[in-house]
């Protein structure tokens, strides 16, 4: 169980008190099957991305030994081309539901991975990880397309589908860097994933008709901010040009344009985004803005329909809403890993998000 003690820098007025911290931390350890592997909630599937993203948040809250089990987890299943299959029935290995081999859920492992070590500094399990690290980036950028962007997936056949997103790509770019990270401490440097890295950020931030036009989503607009891809003016200007027609004051986040619902998941993640640009008071309104989601329990509802027949929908109680929620909680409260990892403290330098493309 976790101790008041290690959730200190989880209590935030207006989101998370002491014991609101150790409810939620618990919420997520419930849900956590003996093998290490968190689905979103009992009975439903677990994705990579999602995955670690709760495992992270189990970092944040000093529940090292759950987060190390989720990440042995990943090891033990990972494809023998590098990759996981796209979802897994109640985090069953051998009840794989979807076979595609998403190249964003692969990528993620490599933050989740630098995260736990800074949390821990674990020498032991980052040279456990460096292997599954280094074959899922591999994978990943098998996906790499000649303009930078990253592609989408491959059919369970293994059939690339070359067509890339913007919000899976800018997260693609913070995992590589992070997997960079990796490489870095361990003294084996990858040339070859600097320049993935900065002719992906190159994409990201000049050549939108290279991805997908998602752009009625709320991600397609936060994520090159919160991937690192787009800093300083430039990010403040991108967060500040869509404000009004995702932001719902009071409420939250919007999924996606026009529907009427406000996602956790997403407002957490606009919190962190805003946390990285030095917008702490917005950060910190966001989050309170979200807690009508909170559930008896701990966990949070995914999202709410704000108009009409109001209503939670969908009416599910997701490890990663609350995980997200966590660690921008954790980011605020200064936790040392979580604030290395998503404000780019320990993450390398001189990545160049203008150098040539790649051929």
């Amino acid at each position: 169980m976790t101790l008041p003690g290690r959730t200190e820098h989880l209590v935030l007025p207006g989101v998370l008190s002491a014991e609101e911290a150790v409810e939620t931390v618990a919420g997520i350890l419930a849900v956590q099957r003996p093998d290490g592997a968190i689905p979103w909630f009992r009975g439903h599937h677990l994705d990579p991305w999602d995955h670690t993203e709760a495992a992270m948040a189990l970092d944040a809250a000093g529940e090292h030994d759950a987060a190390a089990r989720a990440y042995d987890w990943l090891a033990r299943h990972q494809n023998d081309d590098g990759s996981w299959y796209a979802a897994y029935h109640d985090g069953d290995p051998a009840a794989v539901t979807d076979h595609g081999r998403e190249s964003n859920f692969c990528a993620y492992i490599a933050v989740g991975v630098w995260h736990h070590y800074l949390a821990t500094g674990d020498e032991v399990f980052l040279d456990r990880m460096w292997p599954v690290v280094y074959a899922a980036v591999e994978f990943v950028l098998g996906l790499q397309q000649p303009g930078g962007q990253i592609g989408w997936k491959r059919e369970p056949d293994g059939t690339a589908v070359n067509d890339a997103l913007l919000t899976g790509s800018s997260s693609i770019h913070h995992a590589l860097r992070c997997a960079l990270a990796v490489a870095e401490e361990r003294e084996e440097p990858q040339p070859d994933w600097e320049l993935a890295a900065g002719a992906l950020a190159h994409a990201v931030r000049h050549h939108p008709e290279r991805f997908l036009d998602k752009d009625r989503y709320s991600m397609d607009w936060y994520y090159p901010v919160l991937g690192g891809a787009v800093t300083g003016d430039e990010a403040k200007a991108r967060i500040e040009s869509r404000w009004d027609d995702f932001v719902v004051p009071g409420l939250g986040v919007r999924c996606v344009l026009p529907n009427p619902w406000v996602t956790g998941g997403e407002s957490c993640e606009l919190a962190l985004a805003l946390w990285a640009v030095g917008e702490s008071d917005r950060a910190l309104e966001i989050l309170q803005s979200i807690q009508h989601l909170r559930a008896e329990g701990g966990l949070y509802w995914t999202g709410y329909v704000f108009e009409g027949e109001r209503a939670i929908w969908p009416e599910e109680q997701t490890t990663w809403t609350a995980g997200s929620l966590l660690l921008a909680v954790a980011a605020l409260g200064g936790d040392e890993a979580t604030t290395a990892v998503f404000g780019g403290e320990r993450l390398p330098k001189g990545l160049s998000p203008d150098c040539c493309e790649v051929h």
